[in-house]
């Protein structure tokens, strides 16, 4: 016999957990502000206030965003705090990150 359980509004993960988000706060996109909450990936903020691209490519400037969403692709190449390469499905927004678009990879105009 198969035994069907009902779900119920406190079977959420959140409620499993236990997980009680803490306060929002801010990021910067290329220059603007960006409402972000505690335990997202910069991407995930990102998608959140509807931005779908945030790096071109070298040769063509083709614009990209996340691709694979882990960590695979090295699609969603941002700069964070002025460092090149970072990629945004994997790194936990901060409060008070720079986060810009980046074009190419990531080094123009830097000292080598």
């Amino acid at each position: 016999m198969i035994r069907i359980r009902k779900r119920t509004a406190a079977r959420t993960p959140a409620a499993q957990a236990g997980a009680e988000p803490g306060p929002g706060f801010e990021i910067t996109f290329d220059g603007r502000p960006v409402h972000a909450l505690p335990g997202r990936s910069i991407a995930a903020v990102l998608w959140s206030d509807s931005v779908l691209t945030w790096r071109t490519t070298r040769v063509n400037g083709r614009p990209r965003g996340a691709f694979c969403g882990i960590g695979s692709c090295f699609d969603c190449l941002v700069t964070v705090n002025g460092v090149p390469g970072r990629r945004a499905c994997l790194r936990p927004a901060r409060p008070g990150d720079v986060v810009t678009t980046q074009e190419g990879d990531g080094h123009a105009g830097l000292d080598r």
